[in-house]
């Protein structure tokens, strides 16, 4: 999924200051208070992401001095605001208001303020007129520049893949071209030396560790030999056959990072493309790693940022910034090739700022907006479309607050490539109010509908339902359920509703992939309930999240791998995980499913029964990609491994490693 509420405590600078006071001094909370919050803070788990000193590791410090660069100028109270409604992940409401107001005291205190005589509570008036000290033109982080030259020496004439290559990636048994394979995104190889017969045999080449400790979500290509991997701010280029390392690229934030998340790069001509979190749109040398240029393209300070893997098409990147629950207006976004200037803009939510607008009804008068993209696109090259999922309104919750369609969010829209054109649009939730992104548009395929050869399209989002939709007719022609489904039509309220899938449920940031020889699409997915609540009193932070309620979610979680025939849209069979599956699915024409799991657990199951044929544990909780390509004249198969992100590990969150499998 989106990386939805990280890091929304940055770290906290010892620079609270009512108007006079000097450093040390604090009328906001009590020493006793602080105390219960320090027993709080331990008991609830807050030092796993943001350390026992509150130093950070894995998440956003709590003390240090990066947070004047997010927070200066700002009420204190905006901050305690963020920590109430959206902490700990999913379960904020698991603590009370005094509670979040102990922890907060602490954190207070462990930043060199002293306790005063009365304890902090929500509507402490000192919380509103405490200002951040800090440099205010920090406070959206200072604008890092527009434009980066690198030094990259010159790329190779003739150097791959072609415009021709990508186009018929499709067909490519030996290279990974794009984050879903193709353009179509149908995650399926044409391989079959691994297959059903032989695949309990597999053993690992080798493993590389990546060397990171952030997020790990990367979607691997490969070409001519090479493997492509990205963290937050590496790119990183390894021999996709004996796990060597050829060369490392770290970018240096130029400006605030956001969520702190990428899933991969695109190449062409010999250059690769990726989106930072700190907004910037990188091209690099794929042969070298060297910076060719660096554009900022997106706005952090509005809380957009880039998680996604860019789509390279003729001299087009197409791409568009993360950041719904910021609040954020969505976009999708062309950008010159050679050298990152805009091409052209679609706004995703153009409704939600205009007065009046009958799809955004604004009764209350509060910020809108939303439609953010964070997924892959999927394009035809012949017809010039390109299929974007778009994802949930902002305020997340409170629909009764945005009454009407709220197009295009939780949409499927189909662009003109070449213009940013809107040619058609087909919603899946109206009016959303769980935070039901739709997250896939992919594969496009085709399969017999009642006898007849049809052009269709896959979608799935974090409602957990999988849709085809004829892409001539552009009707709903099947829907099947893919985890668990009750009460996703009822409305939120401020008393709470329980529903299924939860916000962090569904489909998540990999989707289905299909198999013309079985003719069915297989998908992971989360099945992970939860309790929403609306709220009355709805108050945005700019930049910041922006939920408009709290959520819940179960104590318990499991996940499913579900095959469904293409055709009928009826659910061949499910294969259960014990935890949630957000890791890719990659089919073959050697009848492989293969599929990762948060368990650790590397499966390769057979694509017509859902049985398991051989399983291997990678130590740490697999929610990346998992690619398969020839080499020379043997078939290997890459599972991206560890630390998926705080969400999504229990004990154990693993390292990032590559591992490399094939046939002894």
């Amino acid at each position: 999924m989106k990386p939805i509420l990280l890091a929304v405590i940055a770290s906290f600078a010892s620079s609270l200051l009512l108007p006079g006071q000097q450093p040390g001094e604090t009328g906001l909370f009590t020493r006793e208070q602080a105390e219960q919050g320090r027993a709080l803070y331990a008991a609830n788990a807050c030092a796993t992401c943001h350390g026992r000193e509150l130093t950070g590791e894995p998440g956003p410090p709590l003390a240090g001095t990066a947070f004047a660069r997010r927070w200066a100028g700002r009420p204190v109270g905006d901050l305690l605001t963020i920590q109430s409604t959206t902490m700990p992940p999913g379960k904020s409401a698991s603590i009370t208001p005094p509670q979040h107001a102990a922890i907060f005291a602490y954190i207070l205190m462990r930043n060199g303020y002293a306790p005063g005589g009365s304890p902090l509570v929500a509507d402490s008036p000192g919380l509103k007129t405490t200002m951040m000290r800090g440099d205010a033109s920090a406070v959206t982080g200072r604008p890092g520049p527009e434009f980066v030259a690198g030094n990259a020496k010159s790329i190779a004439a003739g150097a791959g893949p072609t415009q021709s290559d990508l186009n018929d990636a499709a067909k490519s048994k030996r290279d990974w071209l794009y984050h879903n394979h193709d353009y179509a995104g149908g995650r399926y190889v044409a391989a079959d030396q691994i297959n059903a017969s032989n695949a309990g045999r597999l053993q690992v080449v080798c493993a590389f560790q990546i060397g990171d400790n952030e997020n790990f979500q990367t979607g691997p290509i490969v070409y001519q030999g090479t493997m492509y991997v990205t963290t937050p701010h590496a790119t990183i280029a390894v021999d996709a056959t004996n796990c060597k390392p050829k060369w490392r690229h770290t970018w240096q934030p130029l400006g605030q990072d956001v969520w702190i998340t990428n899933r991969g790069v695109a190449i062409k001509e010999g250059k690769l493309v990726r989106g930072t979190s700190d907004g910037y749109l990188l091209e690099l040398n794929a042969e070298t790693g060297e910076l060719i240029w660096a554009r900022r393209a997106a706005n952090t300070g509005l809380g957009e940022t880039f998680t996604m893997s860019p789509l390279i098409f003729e001299d087009l990147i197409l791409i568009g910034p993360a950041g719904s629950e910021n609040g954020i207006s969505g976009w999708v976004g062309a950008f010159r090739f050679s050298d990152g200037t805009p091409v052209w803009r679609f706004e995703t939510v153009p409704g939600a700022t205009e007065k009046g607008n009958k799809s955004w009804g604004n009764p209350n008068d509060i910020p809108l907006g939303g439609g953010s993209v964070w997924t892959p696109f999927t394009l035809d090259p012949a017809k010039g479309e390109l299929y974007v999922a778009v994802t949930n309104p902002a305020p997340d919750l409170p629909g009764d607050q945005r009454p009407g369609d709220n197009l295009y969010t939780n949409s499927m829209v189909v662009l003109d490539v070449h213009t940013g054109k809107l040619l058609w649009h087909k919603q899946m939730v109206v009016n959303d109010s769980h935070d039901y992104d739709l997250t896939q548009v992919s594969p496009l395929f085709t399969a017999s509908i009642q006898g007849h050869a049809s052009s269709l399209v896959a979608t799935v989002g974090k409602d957990g339902v999988m849709r085809t939709v004829d892409r001539n007719s552009r009707e709903v022609i099947h829907r099947a359920a893919v985890t668990t489904v009750e009460n996703s039509e009822t409305p939120v309220t401020t008393k709470g509703v329980h529903a299924c899938p939860g916000v962090l449920g569904g489909v998540e940031w990999n989707g289905p992939a299909f198999n013309p020889g079985t003719n069915m699409l297989y998908v992971g997915a989360v099945d992970w309930c939860a309790t929403f609540k609306s709220s009355i009193d709805v108050k945005r932070i700019p930049g910041r999240i922006y939920m408009g309620g709290t959520v819940q979610s179960d104590k318990t979680s499991q996940g499913w791998i579900t095959a469904v025939d293409a055709s009928t849209g009826a659910v061949r069979w499910k294969y259960r995980s014990t935890r949630p599956v957000v890791g890719a699915v990659t089919t073959t024409a050697g009848g492989l499913v293969f599929g990762g799991e948060l368990t650790g657990s590397f499966v390769a199951l057979d694509a017509r029964s859902g049985d398991v044929l051989y399983r291997f544990n990678t130590g740490g909780p697999i929610g990346a990609g998992i690619v398969t390509y020839e080499l020379g004249d043997k078939q290997y198969v890459a599972v991206m491994s560890g630390r998926p992100s705080r969400f999504w590990t229990d004990q154990n969150p693993g390292a990032p490693t590559m591992f490399v499998f094939a046939l002894p």
